[in-house]
């Protein structure tokens, strides 16, 4: 008796055992690897910051999550496995009770957890999505490469949720010497904003450079521009030499998605090249498309390149383009922008490689259901020794406060609602700042407007339903004892 008793109060020790079994003999490596080729490249190594090692239980396991081959799918599949464990323990722990009044009380806790637990789900799944957590980095080890980034918005843009300001830094954070912003018909602020860095109103590095996506018969970054021309009602033809003219240079941008004309149509057009993968987008779309298209570009030197198209929300960074470009460092920036638009024009690919951060194998969309288990098989296999020491710490921490949680802490049912209560809060502050980004930017973006009414709608009924909760569950009883 004394050894179950043993073996209840040690439960952590397997999960322990199991994570570091996996990591030390099915170690699976995260690393930077050319698209083109799918070869890991030597050069360029993973940083993984001390904040995320430190709550690795928890920033880990959502990072993870965030860089999904499908997050779209994938993520609310699993919270539905959670939904479905929740509900087959609670079903146990509810036929398990004698007593009749016991088991419909407990019944109720039952039904009234699971809008709580709905509810904490999906704000998971927004912090997952919209909240930049301190995601792995990229280490550069070259001399004459730099990275550099053809497609960003920002929120002068229709579909942006970051501030100008903020995207600078994200990109600082993540690597980059040098990114062009490229929103959505409008270029102007972007000129404005890469001014006063030339001004020398903050720092040079990364260099911000002047690029607009234009919607034509299909979406194309316009890189290099000075805001000489508009390209408002004008057709992709035009489009394309006027940027040439002043400079400039043009990349077709997921044309994968087969929402525009064929290969054929843009090289005649004049573009200097396509995106050969978008972290936005697919990360690995039909292979046999990729491959026609990759032979297409080579066989008509046209460039590849890697599509980031980074909105604010999303995939954590995942994609880099490696630029050859010797004495990057001793530039001036408007040299430094001209050697990058020089490579694009030239369409030299032995100048530019696409680099992709790669942490899993490689899996198809067509059947997801089982794929979070298989998620986080992989996620406890690329652990390091500190990830690991980092989950051991946690789960004997969660042990001694489950062992004395009946003593020192308000029951179960509580601490629901609580949470409920902390998610719900949530979801409303976010929802207030958009709200108030949105009116800061009035007449560019469309989604902070979308997002806050979507969160204030949801937080609203879920802060209500959680206070209603946390009144049965803490002074309702409390009423009737007095």
């Amino acid at each position: 008796m004394d050894n179950i008793k043993m073996l209840k109060k040690s439960f952590v020790a397997i999960p322990i055992l199991v994570i570091a079994f996996l990591a030390l003999f099915f170690h699976l490596d995260i690393h930077i690897i050319d698209a083109l080729s799918l070869k890991g490249v030597p050069e360029y190594d993973i940083h993984i910051p001390i904040l995320r090692i430190i709550f690795e239980p928890i920033l880990g396991l959502l990072l993870y999550l965030n860089r999904a081959i499908y997050p779209l799918q994938e993520l609310p599949i699993t919270l539905l496995w959670i939904l479905v464990f929740y509900i087959c323990l609670s079903l146990i722990k509810i036929f398990k009770v004698a007593a009749a009044p016991n088991r419909r009380q407990t019944a109720l806790r039952f039904l009234g957890n699971l809008p709580l637990l709905i509810g904490i789900c999906f704000s998971v799944f927004i912090v997952i999505l919209f909240i930049r957590l301190p995601n792995n980095t990229i280490v550069n080890n070259t001399s004459d490469e730099i990275l550099v980034t053809s497609h960003a918005h920002t929120e002068f843009s229709h579909d942006g949720l970051i501030s100008q300001e903020k995207m600078w830094a994200w990109h600082k954070r993540n690597g980059f010497d040098a990114f062009f912003i490229t929103d959505h018909a409008n270029h102007k602020k972007t000129l404005d904003f890469s001014t006063q860095q030339r001004n020398n109103q903050f720092p040079i590095d990364p260099l911000i450079m002047v690029g607009q996506e234009h919607s034509g018969s299909n979406h194309m970054s316009l890189l290099g521009l000075n805001g000489a021309f508009e390209t408002k009602d004008k057709p992709d033809s035009l489009i394309v030499n006027l940027v040439h003219k002043h400079g400039g240079a043009v990349i077709i941008n997921h044309w994968f998605d087969g929402k525009g004309n064929d290969m054929e149509f843009y090289k005649d057009l004049g573009a200097d090249g396509f995106e050969i993968e978008n972290v936005g987008k697919e990360l690995y779309y039909d292979r046999t498309i990729f491959n026609d298209l990759k032979r297409f570009c080579e066989d008509n030197k046209l460039l590849m390149i890697g599509g980031l198209d980074f909105h604010g929300y999303g995939r954590a960074c995942g994609i880099w383009n490696a630029f050859q470009i010797p004495n990057w460092h001793q530039m001036d920036p408007d040299k430094k922008e001209k050697s990058i638009l020089e490579i694009i024009r030239s369409r030299n690919q032995n100048r530019v490689k696409v680099l992709m951060y790669q942490d899993r194998p490689f899996y198809s969309g067509q059947n997801l259901l089982f794929q979070p288990f298989v998620t986080l098989v992989n996620y406890f296999r690329t652990l390091n020794f500190w990830q690991i020491l980092s989950w051991a710490i946690w789960l004997v921490l969660f042990q001694l406060l489950w062992n004395y949680r009946r003593e020192n802490f308000i029951p179960m049912h509580k601490r629901m609602a609580l949470v409920g209560m902390l998610s719900s809060l949530f979801l409303i502050v976010l929802g207030l700042y958009y709200m108030v980004r949105g009116n800061a930017v009035k007449g560019y973006s469309k989604v902070f407007a979308e997002y806050s009414s979507l969160l204030l709608t949801i937080g609203s009924i879920f802060m209500v339903y959680s206070l209603v909760t946390i009144y049965f569950r803490f002074f309702k009883k409390m009423k009737k004892i007095n």
